[in-house]
């Protein structure tokens, strides 16, 4: 589309809007860049969504871009993004959520930011995280990252600050990566599409053991176009138009993964306005749920603490220098991984009773909430008991991580607005290569709901119409 309406800056504008200004002359990556630049500086001492900003390096990127003599096969070309501190990003350290956990300033980056650059993208900084990516609130000894739609409320986590940059507009897309829903908590709190890709769909190369195979590396994005066309870069495909989906089969279920974690009201209504949604799209819908088996979560957990342990050893991290929660938490991975509590054999048996689910009951989708409650309050987190970031992490947000042990494709999608002001989500889950699906559904509910694509009030600068 032509431009139609010219006003100051190219922030608020979605990465395929930009891509597509960039690849056709209309807009210059530098512009862009320095648009989205000056946005952080007035908008991220509000909400600390960076760890640190590459204000003169991401110009002379958006510049080399701007001089590619051939700018028609970058489906990202000068598109600003947000990398997850803990993936490396040649010429920064790799904090891994704190300075005690930081490793070396990085000689080459990550795979999965080598990717994105070569699409087009330009790196403006590094977005913080919980210490060690171990929490679902995201806050250190130096700084809190909030929630742009309610700064008094965390933005989840561990991609706080990959979700909070997107939600106020600093980015329009943010790379995230998800051990136990560290893409799709966030994306709940923050009113974002938020995609975990199934096992092996993307490189992980994230510690020695990548979380025992838990993590996968994914997209923070506005749109469910830009969520796919992240997807595609990252997995190393072209970008695909996605299709309207076939009538589907979508099991419905609001049981919590775990015992005694109840949904609030406003996630159970999400879950039924999410049904209509679907049924007037033509597709059916039955309550089924998953059985979780109680040995899930336990062995779930033992794995979690376990991957603590992993990666303070393989760092070679002092544990005195930690948060007391994670030395805690450390501390108890050593004693899961000495009793034997962590097994890859308990991981296979979920994963093939998951893909069962599907197979056994011809179910094409799962929709659950995305949370159970809404996000908790920002801050102090880092200097409280192990027991209390536990149990907040695991009562607000219990959905995600059977998805992580099965290595199962996961979305969040929004779907509305919790009485408190806050959004509100739901999650799809589908059998091993369902991505693009999961997409496709999430896009009829963009089309027939759509939602606030930033938090209100955000981005704070007039934006361009395109």
């Amino acid at each position: 589309m032509a431009v139609q309406d010219i006003v100051p800056t190219w922030v608020g504008a979605t990465a395929k809007q930009i891509a597509r200004a960039v690849r056709r002359g209309d807009a210059s990556a530098t512009q862009v860049v320095a648009d989205h630049l000056d946005h952080v500086a007035t908008a991220d001492p509000v909400v600390s969504a960076f760890r640190a900003v590459r204000g003169g390096e991401a110009i002379v990127e958006a510049e080399k871009v701007d001089e590619q003599d051939e700018l028609a096969n970058l489906p990202l070309a000068g598109v600003p993004v947000a990398v997850k501190e803990n993936t490396a990003v040649a010429g920064l350290p790799t904090w891994n959520g704190s300075a005690a956990a930081r490793s070396p300033v990085a000689e080459d980056d990550h795979e999965v930011v080598r990717r994105l650059r070569g699409a087009g993208a330009v790196v403006l900084g590094v977005t913080r995280m919980p210490e060690l990516g171990l929490w679902a609130v995201t806050d250190d000894g130096t700084s809190v990252t909030r929630n742009p739609w309610r700064t008094d409320r965390t933005p989840g986590g561990s991609s706080g600050g990959a979700a909070a940059a997107v939600a106020a507009g600093m980015v329009p897309i943010a790379h995230a990566n998800d051990g136990l829903g560290s893409i799709r908590i966030p994306a709940a709190c923050c009113g974002l599409i938020g995609l975990k890709p199934g096992r092996g769909v993307v490189p992980c190369q994230l510690g020695p053991e990548d979380w025992f195979g838990l993590t996968e590396h994914g997209i923070l994005a506005t749109t469910v176009a830009d969520t796919a066309v992240g997807f595609a870069v990252l997995a190393g495909r072209r970008p695909e138009k996605l299709v309207e989906p076939r009538r589907l089969r979508v099991a419905m279920s609001l049981r919590s993964p775990v015992l005694g974690v109840r949904v609030d009201q406003p996630n159970r209504d999400a879950v039924a306005s999410a049904v209509r949604l679907l049924v007037d799209a033509g597709h059916d819908t039955v309550t089924l749920d998953p059985v979780y088996p109680t040995s899930v979560g336990l062995r779930g957990v033992a794995t979690w603490l376990a991957a603590a342990a992993s990666d303070v050893r393989a760092g070679g991290l002092d544990p005195r220098t930690l948060q007391p929660r994670t030395r805690r938490h450390a501390s108890l991975g050593e004693w899961a991984r000495r009793r034997g509590y962590v097994r890859e054999a308990d991981r296979t048996a979920w994963r093939e009773k998951s893909i069962g689910f599907f197979t056994d009951n011809s179910i094409d989708v799962l929709l659950t909430p995305a949370l159970a409650g809404p996000p908790p309050v920002a801050g102090g987190w880092a200097g409280r008991s192990w027991r209390a970031n536990l149990t907040a992490s695991i009562r607000y947000a219990p959905f995600a991580a059977p998805w992580n042990i099965a290595g199962l494709p996961s979305l969040v999608v929004p779907i509305g607005v919790r009485p408190d002001g806050l959004p509100v989500a739901v999650q799809l889950t589908g059998p091993p290569g369902s991505e693009l699906l999961l997409l496709a559904v999430a896009g009829q509910f963009e089309m027939t709901a759509p939602w606030s694509r930033h938090a209100p009030g955000w981005p704070k600068v007039p934006t361009r119409t395109v």
